[in-house]
């Protein structure tokens, strides 16, 4: 791996451990054994750093919430789509953290921001379309979107929401599937009486994936069979 990518994963790993607000280039030149120097030879600062992962987080989102076509709608091309909820937040959750702090500091960062989650909800909305086209949702047209910016707020502000509700200010992956939970739950109300069975398995599922970050050794693989 070049220079320039460790830096990135570094300082993603850092700021995702520690807190962005905690972590200077200073920290991240001496956990990654380089000098300061080195480092600014690819940065200017650190800000332009949470500007290249911010490219990692354009291409998580971009990839992971295709619309399907031509697919069964089943348990494991619903879990896909909440898999990637998961795991964007999980990944990049230092940005979710100081979220605004962070986008107000950076006009440029701001756009891109604003123009991948508008391009994400454009995706969702589709994914939901087609959802109501499949029978899985029963849904009027023009509360489509509304319940999928609806589900990405939940997913966008649950980590802010967790720190100032609770007293244990740190992310967990449990506290992330009890958001996911939430967003299921909100969706699970506009099943149809069809589907209904295959959203109380997607409940079951990750309800059993939140267990075992207390329960290491418990099997969940048949709920998703």
């Amino acid at each position: 791996m070049k220079t320039r990518d460790k830096i990135i994963h570094a300082s993603l790993k850092l700021f995702n451990e520690r807190g962005e607000r905690n972590i200077t280039t200073n920290h991240i030149a001496a956990y990654l054994n380089i000098s300061p120097g080195n480092l600014y030879y690819h940065f200017r600062n650190k800000e332009d750093i949470i500007s290249s992962i911010f490219q990692l987080y354009e291409t998580h989102l971009d990839s992971g919430f295709q619309p399907y076509m031509g697919q069964e709608v089943n348990l494991e091309l619903l879990i896909g789509y909440f898999d990637t909820m998961f795991e964007t937040l999980w990944e990049f959750r230092f940005m979710y953290d100081n979220l605004t702090d962070i986008l107000t500091r950076d006009g440029a960062v701001l756009k891109r921001y604003q123009y991948t989650q508008q391009q994400a909800l454009n995706r969702s909305s589709h994914i939901l379309s087609k959802l109501k086209q499949d029978g899985v949702l029963a849904i009027e047209q023009e509360q489509i979107t509304p319940l999928a910016d609806t589900m990405r707020m939940i997913a966008c502000f649950w980590i802010g929401y967790k720190q100032t509700h609770s007293d244990n200010a740190t992310i967990t992956k449990a506290s992330l599937y009890e958001g996911l939970l939430r967003v299921l739950m909100i969706f699970k109300a506009h099943a149809t009486p069809e589907s209904q069975g295959t959203f109380t398995r997607l409940e079951q599922h990750y309800q059993a994936m939140a267990n075992t970050c207390f329960m290491p050794n418990l099997d969940v693989h048949s709920l998703a069979s």
